[in-house]
């Protein structure tokens, strides 16, 4: 084909293919061949982007933490300041009069993001966080 694209066919049971089809239609996609190239570009995210410690990569990392905790704020931003090259930027937000939402987007080798996410997370007083990857879009077509 001149466009570049490969055609490939794939079995799959009829019931999961249909459930297949009403999740990409809520979605939004127009046919099957977006939404398996997405699906695709995420696992080799997710696979080859972020274990490679020294690749560049994105992402995020979502604290929520209880502001009253003796010195957790203070920490949390010592954290952040040991690391001030891996952050493009943070918002901050007052969820009630006890908990904080923090977003942090890192962008820099993978094995670092990883560290500050773990060292974050596991952070006593911190609620919940989790570390989102993505990909710098460098490798993906």
């Amino acid at each position: 084909m001149s466009s570049g694209l490969v055609r490939f066919g794939i079995s799959m049971n009829p019931q999961l293919l249909d459930r297949f089809d009403q999740v990409i239609a809520r979605k939004g996609y127009t046919n099957r061949s977006e939404a398996i190239r997405d699906l695709i570009r995420d696992y080799l995210v997710e696979e080859e982007e972020w274990e490679d410690d020294e690749r560049e990569v994105a992402g995020t990392i979502t604290l929520v933490y209880d502001h009253h905790v003796r010195g957790l704020g203070a920490l949390l931003t010592d954290l952040q300041h040991e690391h001030y090259s891996l952050l493009v930027s943070t918002v901050h937000v007052h969820l009630d009069e006890h908990n904080c939402l923090e977003v942090l987007v890192v962008k820099g080798p993978a094995g670092e993001a990883k560290k500050i996410a773990e060292k974050l997370i596991s952070t006593r007083g911190v609620k919940h966080g989790k570390l989102t990857i993505t990909s710098t879009g460098r490798e993906l077509d």
